[in-house]
């Protein structure tokens, strides 16, 4: 997983389990963030299963700190470049060394933290459909988040080093992946749903007065 960046653990979640969290998730036309706040989401993120999957990950005891459901069809489409995930959702915009290029999602405050913390953290991906080439799966350069912060005019570069990876996953499984891995998706060319509940954790508190905006 370090040296990869990413890795698939099979058999996370039931049938039931995901039927569960579609009816309490309910539809989106593409994405909805701050899902922590419903309840039944919040004690997943914090159920033994998943603060287990990420603890061995972490330098410190893992709590979630962001939540982001979305759904991918032919209806509700969208193409990814390749991109790391540089932003943390905070509670408001403060002036803190290391920290900026805010901006606002859905009326909370985003900004791009330094690689060092970004590399204390892993997101956990629950995959609530399966994902292919046909229904725009996730695509990764593996071992890219090793080279920190990547210029958007060094990714080309990359894409020739680092060997690029088709994510198939089955409904049920986990992908976990580190922030900075390089990743995009393509456009699906299927009438299937690709909905992924994405958790974010991190073993570490904000430096004050910077807050998580959900943990």
């Amino acid at each position: 997983m370090d040296l990869l960046g990413v890795a698939i653990v099979p058999n996370i979640l039931s049938s039931f389990e995901i039927e569960t969290l579609l009816q309490v998730l309910g539809e989106t036309d593409a994405g909805d963030r701050g899902v922590l706040v419903i309840p039944e989401i919040a004690q997943l993120a914090r159920s033994p299963r998943l603060l287990e999957l990420a603890r061995p990950h972490l330098t410190g005891e893992p709590r979630p700190v962001r939540g982001i459901y979305f759904d991918k069809t032919a209806a509700s489409n969208w193409l990814v470049p390749w991109h790391q995930d540089l932003t943390l959702a905070v509670r408001k915009q403060v002036t803190f060394d290391g920290f900026g290029a805010w901006s606002v999602k859905d009326g909370v405050p985003h900004v791009q933290a330094p690689a060092k913390l970004l590399e204390q953290m892993i997101t956990i991906r629950l995959h609530l459909d399966d994902s292919d080439e046909s229904n725009g799966a996730l695509r990764v350069l593996m071992g890219s988040h090793r080279f920190g912060r990547v210029p958007g005019d060094q990714i080309r570069g990359l894409s020739k080093e680092c060997p690029e990876l088709v994510c198939r996953v089955n409904a049920g499984h986990a992908l976990l992946m580190r922030p900075l891995l390089l990743h995009c998706s393509s456009r699906s060319n299927d009438n299937r749903h690709r909905r992924v509940l994405a958790i974010e954790y991190a073993g570490f508190d904000l430096p004050q007065p910077l807050q998580w905006h959900e943990a």
